[in-house]
């Protein structure tokens, strides 16, 4: 599973959508819906902010562990 791919399930799983993910992180639901279809990945800086927000670790996040 790629990080986009775990960032939708996740964000999904918190019952949010892409413009509210994209708001709590101060990118544009454009970055956010590239991240999940695998055309980029989020900057490194939002990596943590990003796990917070999902309410996984950062290793979860990046896919370290199962």
């Amino acid at each position: 599973m790629t990080i986009g791919e775990r960032i939708k399930r996740l964000r999904k799983e918190n019952d949010m959508t892409q413009e509210n993910l994209a708001d709590y992180l101060c990118v544009s639901y454009q970055a956010v819906s590239k991240w999940e279809c695998g055309l980029s990945c989020p900057d490194i800086s939002l990596i943590v902010p990003l796990a917070r927000l999902l309410k996984v670790s950062t290793d979860e996040l990046i896919g370290a562990v199962t």
